[in-house]
């Protein structure tokens, strides 16, 4: 996922500045290379936010056998055994490297014999004689409990800082800290980075970001990006932003048959090739067939292509590429990418990362998404799901990649979220109409941006090849 654009990177990247890895792709794209050598950074958040996990990912990714040592240092927080037991459950550990090129101790009871000014003799004496060239302080923060005064932190600070510019170390000091301490606590003021890393509980299930707060000399990606703990550390998705390039839509003539038959028609001639197109209408109208079609048409026509669900299960989808003739092994060696994710776990970062991925590795050129509505249910913030989904289309039509996705409706209203409207080129009208005992399914083209289309309502049928409209 690597391939997860940022911004301009080649007229914002510093190129004399000396980068340190995290570890991490993707948080190596949000920072535009990795933290600045010879820094000093912070690591901010509440209990059990990652702040340890990311400090040691990238201290393992940075610990050579025969390169400068890495130290991490334990304060009042957690003793070392505990800190390295738990270590010892992610993947990135290495049993060869703990105690030669990575080492752990605990300073403590030095810091609460001796007080805060220990901890420039402490410092003072890795550096000469282990030459670190990483040092990890955690908690940072706690050391402000053995401090009899602001000034005394200033002053340890100041010569803290001295040292580690001086013999070119980089440091992390790692804190449970909250927003307003950044004005108030000096290490703030000696920082050259500020990472921050958040949880916020939605509904049964977690949300967990992180945010670039300070990153001097350098230019890095804003915004809060997601990211999910596992047990190789963080896996971070980058904001999707949108694309420098505008999409040329003068450019972009070719049509693109929908698969539907009767459709094509109304639309003098099929879709116009990267363009956005909604569909939608009430339980029931049809929504489902039509984009799982749409994809299917791609593969039948040589086009790799991509049916995201949230709604529908594999065994469900199974079911539905049957009706079609196909069997999900077949399907996928034609070139379908079928992406299910359950609406109980639905993160819009990793899902975006996860569609925008596999859009470039695979060469995509059509994508069906249902539906936008779970989407909306899962996010605990509309307008950054919108940014998101502007995002995505920019990126699919830049790409020449033609994209559905479904909406569920009531009755005969369209958008009930008015700004998606503004997402759309196309807008199809699925609808269920009731005569007495009789129903039936009709097709409106509400909206086709650059297409002298149909504007009646036809009736619409389910096959079992498929739709068809009349």
């Amino acid at each position: 996922m690597s391939s997860f654009p940022a911004a301009d990177e080649a007229s914002v990247e510093q190129k004399s500045l000396t980068r340190l890895p995290t570890g991490n792709a993707e948080l190596d794209t949000i920072l535009f290379g990795g933290f600045p050598a010879h820094s000093i950074n912070i690591l901010m958040g509440e209990p059990g936010s990652g702040k340890t996990i990311l400090a040691e990912r990238l201290m393992f990714a940075n610990a050579e056998d025969e390169g400068r040592p890495v130290l991490f240092f334990t304060t009042l927080s957690e003793p070392v055994d505990k800190v390295v037991r738990y270590l010892q459950q992610f993947r990135f550990y290495d049993e060869s490297k703990l105690g030669t090129v990575i080492q752990y101790s605990s300073i403590g009871q030095q810091l609460a014999e001796q007080g805060v000014g220990a901890l420039v003799d402490i410092i003072k004496e890795a550096i000469i004689d282990l030459q670190p060239q990483i040092i990890v302080i955690d908690s940072f923060k706690a050391i402000h409990d053995l401090s009899t005064s602001v000034p005394e932190m200033r002053k340890m600070l100041y010569e803290v800082a001295g040292l580690l510019t001086a013999y070119e170390t980089t440091a992390f000091f790692v804190g449970e800290y909250s927003a307003d301490q950044i004005s108030t606590y000096p290490e703030f003021a000696v920082a050259d980075s500020m990472i921050e890393l958040a949880r916020n509980k939605h509904g049964t299930r977690d949300e967990r970001f992180l945010r670039v707060l300070k990153l001097r000399g350098s230019a890095y990606l804003e915004g809060l990006h997601g990211f999910r703990i596992t047990d190789d550390g963080l896996v971070v998705y980058p904001r999707l932003v949108s694309p420098a390039t505008p999409p040329a839509y003068d450019l972009l003539t070719e049509r693109v048959p929908t698969g539907v038959n009767g459709l094509d028609a109304l639309l003098d001639g099929g879709l116009r090739r990267g363009r956005s197109t909604f569909v939608l209408g009430q339980t029931g109208a049809g929504k489902t067939t039509l984009a799982m079609q749409f994809a299917i048409e791609g593969i039948r026509r040589g086009e790799p292509s991509m049916y995201v669900s949230f709604e529908e299960n594999p065994t469900q989808l199974e079911v539905q590429l049957a009706a079609f003739g196909l069997d999900a092994g077949q399907a996928h060696e034609q070139g379908l990418n079928i992406l299910y994710v359950s609406p109980v776990e639905l993160q819009i970062d990793s899902i975006v990362a996860t569609v925008y991925s596999t859009v470039k590795k695979s060469g995509v050129k059509r994508i069906a998404i249902d539906a936008v509505g779970d989407l909306m249910m899962a996010t605990t913030d509309t307008q950054r799901l919108h940014s998101y989904l502007y995002a995505l289309a920019q990126h699919f039509a830049v790409e020449g990649v033609s994209s559905v996705f479904t909406y569920e409706t009531v009755g005969k209203d369209l958008f009930t979220e008015t700004r998606m409207s503004a997402l759309a080129d196309n807008i199809l009208l699925l609808s269920i109409q009731f005569e007495g005992r009789r129903a039936q399914r009709t097709l409106r083209i509400v909206k086709a941006r650059g297409i002298a289309h149909d504007l009646d309502e036809h009736e619409l049928t389910i096959t079992a090849s498929g739709i068809e409209v009349g």
